[in-house]
């Protein structure tokens, strides 16, 4: 199904119902690969794309797009943020998605939102499509800071990592898809569970090291390299675990604990005994 704006304050379309139009999302990047991509992804959920490679190719567009998704860095000297003013200026009510590698250009720019490279994800981006069509739409939008907030968090640690949150008292304000999956439960199973009540005589107990944590802003480093549990899974009793658990300030500004968990791959040669991470 196409995805289209419903007329702003219950007012009538100025289109007839059978000629709605799907929602127009302009995209320039000069990498032909990343265009194509981006187009497949954005058309299979009904978005109507208009791919270009340069500013004067999507500068044609300007006066028939709904969005624009733009390459902040396009080679040979130039910007997408020179679109994105010169848009700014013609049609001030179109929302502007810059994508770039780095934050640094982007302090007081025109665009209504930046996603960062290689920690934005398509999701991200159809987030971010669907948020402006809510707002075109007049409709209330809502936005889960905290599941982006502290997913975030988790991917600068690494996929390879459990990650968990909790507040001073053990509570869980998230974990990561590695570290529910380990613990045999869905990620949302988690959210406002306490960790000493669920997993009572099988997690250690991390009561007093959560909390410390939290109260003094210290940060713990487990070096018994036990891991997670009281006594090790039979399948783990040859890993060696790396536990960290440090500070963070919650998203809704408590003091909170980030416990995370790697495995160490122990390896053995004549001679030596060293760890892989």
């Amino acid at each position: 199904m196409p995805r289209i704006f419903p007329p702003p304050n219950g007012a009538s379309s100025p289109l007839a119902s059978s000629t709605l139009q799907p929602i127009r999302v302009l995209l320039l990047d000069d990498h032909q690969d990343n265009l194509f991509l981006r187009t497949t992804i954005l058309r299979q959920q009904g978005y109507h794309c208009i791919p270009t490679s340069s500013i004067e190719e999507a500068t044609e567009h300007l006066n028939h797009i709904d969005i624009a998704v733009l390459d902040y860095h396009l080679g040979s000297g130039q910007f997408g943020t020179e679109v994105a003013e010169l848009l700014r200026r013609r049609r001030p009510h179109v929302p502007i998605i810059i994508l770039s590698a780095t934050l640094e250009h982007f302090n007081g720019g025109v665009e209504d939102m930046h996603l960062l490279k290689g920690y934005s994800s398509a999701e991200d981006l159809l987030n971010a499509l669907s948020s402006f069509e809510a707002k075109r739409g007049s409709s209330s939008v809502v936005v889960d800071a905290r599941d982006f907030y502290y997913s975030r968090i988790a991917l600068a640690i690494g996929s390879d990592a459990l990650v968990q949150v909790f507040d001073e008292h053990g509570t869980w304000q998230y974990c990561n898809d590695a570290a529910a999956g380990y613990l045999q439960q869905a990620p949302v199973w988690f959210i406002g569970r306490n960790i000493h009540q669920e997993m009572q005589g099988t997690m250690r107990d991390w009561r007093k090291i959560i909390h410390t944590v939290c109260l003094n802003g210290e940060t713990y480093i487990d070096r018994t390299h036990r891991g997670l549990f009281n006594a090790p899974r039979p399948d783990e009793e040859n890993l060696i675990w790396s536990v960290i658990v440090f500070p963070i300030t919650l998203h809704d500004n408590r003091s909170g604990a980030v416990l995370t968990a790697r495995v160490l791959e122990r390896t053995t040669a004549p001679g030596t005994n060293s760890f892989n991470a």
